[in-house]
């Protein structure tokens, strides 16, 4: 079983930076694409940011610029970090990786964070 969790959400005025984090932990043989979502109250769940195992990136048009995803391999984390934060950037987000659990399963498994709730506020 692999659980992720995540921390670095919190309250921050306009203009102000965060750096969410999401650590990958238990079976796990490798991590192909990690992903943050967001999801503010009365909206859908939308994809912030991507990051596949060769390192390239996609991010919605509403961060480019703001936003930076990278990953470290070595401790299964994926990062996001978030600055010129604007109100509408409040959201819980959410981490997303896609992996293996071992040599022998040849099926990726998607698993999920808790949410980490981003308020930005003055």
């Amino acid at each position: 079983q692999v659980q992720l969790v995540e921390s670095g959400g919190g309250l921050v005025q306009p203009g102000g930076s965060l750096r969410l984090s999401c650590a990958a932990s238990g079976s796990i043989f490798t991590i192909y694409t990690m992903r943050w979502y967001r999801q503010a109250p009365g909206k859908e769940r939308e994809l912030v940011a991507e990051i596949n195992s060769g390192g390239s990136t996609k991010y919605v048009d509403s961060v480019k610029g703001r936003f930076t995803i990278s990953r470290d391999n070595a401790k299964n984390t994926a990062y996001l970090q978030m600055n010129s934060l604007k109100p509408e950037d409040t959201a819980v987000y959410y981490c997303n990786q896609e992996l293996r659990e071992s040599r022998l399963r040849l099926t990726s498994t998607s698993y999920w964070g808790q949410g980490t709730q981003v308020t930005v506020s003055s």
